[in-house]
């Protein structure tokens, strides 16, 4: 599978624009052959926009997930994205996968939610992360803190999970988590796991980057820097690791207003 990683400045809280932008990036990696792009963690409607995240948060199959269907099934490429929503009085910080029809295939509430701005704006995830298919590979799906804690990727490893992805929304002074922690996760139980942050200042948060994708040899098979960036992996077979990976300036894939 050739899996894209978009590693952005944090976007508005306008979904408009937001699906502008991410229709930009997905008919960008889909044109060079990417079978799946990953974007961060509450990517709709933006991580540090906690006065919007009860506001505008929207149900499973409401208008933005009818928006995100149509830009996979538009340009034959699989989605993975953060998104807050509501379920009654409930609000989750979620994670959805659509294959490239625009199907959801996966979906999950995060479990560890981090800091006081999360569990002011979100209610804690009950269910177990997901494993299902996707492209014929059997794929795992958890949401940033909760790839800190090893029982979490060792319960997908177990339910024969190969590749684990995690939208994330990880702050500079935390480093250690793309560079020690996400790559044990992978070691340890001989997975790919794809970790895609953002990139840069959102009010006083200051994203740090560093998204990586890290191989079950827990080497990076590639890995961004502290600028927006988007990542392509073409992913061979496990027993063919070390992959091989380009990194491309973010820029190329949408306009620089």
């Amino acid at each position: 599978m050739k899996i894209a990683l978009v590693q952005p400045r944090p976007l508005s809280s306008d979904p408009r624009q937001t699906f502008a932008i991410i229709e930009e990036w997905v008919s960008g990696v889909a044109s060079l052959g990417a079978d799946l792009v990953v974007l961060p963690e509450l990517i709709l409607p933006g991580y540090n926009r906690p006065e919007e995240h009860r506001e505008q948060a929207q149900p499973l199959d409401g208008e933005w997930c009818a928006a995100m269907r149509d830009i996979a099934r538009k340009h034959g490429c699989a989605i993975c994205y953060g998104w807050a929503e509501r379920l009654g009085d409930q609000v989750f910080n979620a994670a959805s996968v659509l294959d490239k029809t625009g199907a959801r295939v996966g979906h999950y509430r995060k479990i560890q939610l981090f800091g006081e701005m999360e569990r002011a704006s979100f209610d804690f995830g009950t269910e177990a992360p997901p494993v299902f298919e996707l492209n014929g590979v059997r794929t795992g799906l958890l949401i940033c803190y909760d790839i800190e804690f090893p029982e979490h990727a060792r319960a997908l490893a177990r339910a024969k999970a190969e590749l684990i992805l995690v939208p994330t929304a990880n702050p500079v002074g935390y480093d250690h988590v793309p560079d020690l922690l996400v790559r044990a996760r992978a070691n340890e139980n001989a997975v790919v796991v794809v970790y895609a942050n953002y990139a840069g200042p959102d009010r006083e948060i200051d994203f740090g980057g560093k998204s990586v994708i890290a191989g079950p040899d827990g080497q990076a098979v590639a890995q961004a820097g502290r600028g927006p960036t988007t990542l392509i992996a073409d992913l061979p077979k496990t027993a063919d690791y070390p992959a091989e990976a380009i990194s491309v300036q973010f820029d190329d894939f949408r306009r620089v207003e």
